[in-house]
């Protein structure tokens, strides 16, 4: 059986390391073994393994440096999800086959930010294109998108949704490290509401409250329009740093009435199953959207800016609406769609455009991978 090494060194569960997990599913079923190097403190993937990740044989390091201590002697293929330090790529490359997913964008990053990989993989059209503007020559050509995957079997739509803590302390950072260690003495103390739906058009963040997503940013202009529309409210899933939630928190201050938080949430499908549609965040420093897309497969519409990666992901009017960036129009065509959305009947029905839902699906991405193994001599 084939090997790939894998590396996926984040200590944080994301949308890399959701993508790292259906990868590795993929391949097995072409029949390659995954050895994942991760990092020490990423515990989750113990549990992922037992779930999922039955042809993967985890290795716990400290060290992104310790890959070469646990490399064979005999050239391998080693596929890093993002960039690993330069020496390292250096060495490693000398000897073995040196391949990268490429997660974000490359707008933000230099040229030779993945130099010395044989070849990149882009994870969507639009990351793709950011390779081709930085003149990397060695990208594959087809996107290898994500899959819209909920460990099947673990969630179930009728879940309770409970309350949790919004915050995902960065523990580098000393007052997270401080805060991380204050919260537990407060949270059993904290009421635990079960979430209900309270209004008759329910729009909901489902994601980790990064940076890259730029919420603040969003609905700094977003919020007094959302403000307009009291049937409508904003039900937020997800944890972030201290600075990002603070931020979000004062950029939502005027439709405040209108917004609850619940924290991080362990299963993700009984969301889409209760609320009306999906918001993306702020399109440049996105990659995928790999919310949207679960989102969608579970016939839950979305509603994102109109530019890529999402209109990538999304087919307008069918899976979900695409509207213009506030930041472009103050948010005019934002409001004309909550209008549109109140006084009407029939919102879009993702189930009802299979054709589109069927890129993003584990058969899709096997196909890819096998299309470009076979490009690349590996099969």
């Amino acid at each position: 059986m084939p090997v790939c090494y894998q590396v996926s060194m984040n200590p944080y569960f994301g949308g890399g390391e959701v993508y790292t997990r259906f990868l590795v599913e993929a391949m097995a079923r072409m029949g390659w073994q995954t050895v994942l190097f991760v990092h020490r403190r990423a515990t989750y993937w113990q549990r992922l393994q037992r779930l999922q990740l039955s042809s993967c044989t985890l290795v716990p390091l400290d060290d992104v440096y310790d890959i070469e201590n646990n490399m064979p002697e005999s050239a391998q293929i080693i596929l890093s999800h993002g960039t690993l330090p330069v020496e390292l790529r250096k060495r490693l490359s000398q000897r073995h086959r040196l391949l990268a997913m490429v997660h974000m964008p490359l707008y933000d990053f230099p040229p030779d930010f993945y130099e010395g990989y044989t070849q990149v993989f882009a994870v969507s059209r639009y990351v793709l294109q950011s390779l081709h503007d930085a003149g990397v020559t060695y990208a594959w050509h087809e996107p290898w998108y994500g899959v819209a995957d909920l460990l099947p079997g673990l969630e179930d739509a009728q879940t309770p949704i409970y309350r949790n803590s919004r915050f995902d302390w960065d523990l580098r950072k000393g007052r997270d490290w401080l805060l991380s260690k204050l919260e537990p003495l407060v949270q059993p103390f904290l009421p635990r509401p079960v979430f209900q739906k309270k209004t008759p058009l329910t729009l909901a963040l489902v994601s980790r409250l990064t940076p890259i997503k730029q919420f603040p940013l969003m609905f700094s202009i977003l919020a007094p329009i959302l403000a307009e529309f009291p049937d409508v409210s904003l039900e937020i899933f997800g944890a972030g740093g201290y600075a990002s939630v603070r931020d979000l928190r004062k950029a939502l201050r005027p439709a405040s009435k209108q917004v609850r938080f619940w924290g991080f949430q362990p299963a993700v499908a009984p969301i889409y199953a209760q609320v009306d549609f999906v918001l993306s965040g702020l399109p440049e420093q996105e990659a995928l959207g790999l919310n949207l897309l679960e989102a969608q497969a579970c016939n839950c519409p979305v509603l994102a800016i109109d530019a890529p990666p999402f209109s990538e992901t999304i087919a307008h009017e069918r899976t979900g609406y695409l509207y213009t960036d506030p930041r472009k129009d103050g948010g005019a065509h934002f409001r004309s769609m909550l209008q549109k959305l109140q006084n009407q009947a029939n919102w879009p029905v993702p189930w009802q455009d299979p054709s589109h839902l069927q890129q993003f699906t584990l058969d899709a991405l096997q196909q890819r991978i096998e299309r470009a193994f076979a490009g690349l001599g590996f099969v």
